[in-house]
């Protein structure tokens, strides 16, 4: 007679190579939207309604705009026919540095950016990284994990406010 130990065991340890396989799989055919959460303007929202509202809401959420970039005008100036596209980059310094100085990585993910940009048939949309994500993957300790899901919820307010066109 076998112990319920073993008996346990050789089917798991059978189906080992096929979990393994699978999770492969998945990994290697995740999509790059996994890894972004994308925001539709509201019908009745300009694309600069949404610029003017995503301004206001980080200057009230303290969280400063370190840069813009208007790609599409470099994009233009070279004879190349765009819809827009126009990156915002905010930060809120003193999070960026504590999170540095945990560990040197989090630097490439700095500073918070959304895209605002036309797809193919025009319609607007707001794009950022999923914090959620790098949170996930992150050791993180309870510190620096509250502040990483504020500045998750500092970026998302922002989108939120200039999809909707809220000032």
């Amino acid at each position: 007679m076998r112990s319920p130990k073993k008996t346990f065991w050789l089917p798991v340890l059978a189906l080992l190579p096929m979990l393994i396989v699978t999770s492969l799989v998945r990994a290697e055919g995740m999509s790059i939207a996994y890894t972004v959460v994308k925001m539709p303007l509201a019908e009745d929202i300009s694309m600069d309604d949404a610029v003017d509202s995503m301004l206001l809401r980080a200057n009230v959420l303290n969280f400063k705009m370190v840069a813009r970039l208007p790609l599409y005008k470099e994009l233009e100036s070279m004879g190349v026919e765009t819809k827009r596209i126009e990156i915002f980059q905010f930060c809120d310094a003193r999070i960026a540095a504590q999170m540095i100085s945990e560990n040197i990585d989090f630097s490439a993910y700095l500073p918070c950016r959304i895209t605002l940009i036309e797809d193919e048939e025009g319609k607007p949309w707001l794009v950022t990284l999923d914090l959620d994500k790098v949170i996930q993957m992150a050791d993180l300790d309870p510190e620096l994990k509250t502040l990483a899901i504020k500045v998750r919820d500092t970026m998302m307010e922002i989108m939120t406010a200039g999809a909707n066109g809220e000032l």
